[in-house]
């Protein structure tokens, strides 16, 4: 492999034709954009909002699943309202005790947000409309900059930056951690109370929440036992106290 003096990018590398990658670019973009454009012309705001967000999602988030549901529970909780805090609480249950990928759990909150607005009609067009603009760019990458994957990853400054991101995404999970620990916790917090950070209301803590939480960490990290059987007994103790 040929290697300039002072460079790190081969030489030998073969990339397409501008023609082709500018094909590519088009070709997607237009099926990517296509039911948005026809939502905007049937003026259906709630899809198209909900599309715009979920193509948003598809595109800026970098640092895996928990930068996406750090962004899409502010988003879709928050900003937009279309579900509540409880039903994002089931979702991220849903990302931690599934095998799946990340589309399940962004897929359930498309069919929650859906069936809200219009029932299980409204919940199958958005779960349709969240699986077609969240995997339509993801082709769009592929074909656009696979064939220069080699190139772009031996570039120095993208490689720094790349690292910049997957620093920073340490304190996005810290983020979600500390959001998803405190609507645990506690049955009332105030939004964005000290700039966009939330603050619970000390009265409305949820002994139970913490019990179980502290039984979930003793079990495993004390005692070692496996996720499934932990999750196993404290299922079970829950369903036990709200018996009681």
């Amino acid at each position: 492999m040929l290697i300039n003096a002072g460079s790190t990018v081969p030489e030998n590398i073969v990339t397409p034709p501008k023609a082709h990658s500018l094909a590519t670019l088009l070709i997607w973009s237009a099926f990517w954009a296509a039911p948005l454009a026809f939502l905007w012309v049937t003026d259906q705001s709630f899809l198209l909002q909900l599309g715009l967000f979920f193509s948003k999602l598809a595109v800026v988030t970098f640092g895996g699943a928990y930068a996406v549901l750090a962004y899409m529970t502010q988003t879709v909780v928050q900003d937009y309202g279309w579900i509540t805090t409880d039903q994002m609480i089931d979702a991220l249950g849903l990302a931690e005790t599934t095998p799946g990928p990340l589309i399940l759990v962004t897929e359930f909150v498309a069919l929650l947000a859906g069936f809200a607005q219009s029932g299980i009609s409204g919940a199958i067009a958005a779960g349709l409309l969240a699986l077609w603009v969240t995997f339509t760019p993801c082709f769009l990458w592929i074909f656009l900059a696979g064939p220069y994957l080699e190139r772009i990853s031996a570039q120095p400054r993208l490689a720094g930056a790349l690292q910049a991101i997957t620093a920073a995404v340490v304190g996005v999970i810290a983020n979600l951690s500390l959001w998803f620990a405190l609507h645990v916790l506690f049955a009332d917090v105030t939004p964005n109370a000290i700039g966009a950070m939330p603050l619970p209301i000390w009265s409305s803590f949820i002994p139970a929440a913490a019990g179980l939480t502290l039984l979930g960490a003793v079990l495993m990290l004390g005692l070692k036992r496996g996720f499934v059987s932990t999750m196993a007994l404290l299922a079970l103790t829950a369903l036990g106290l709200s018996m009681v």
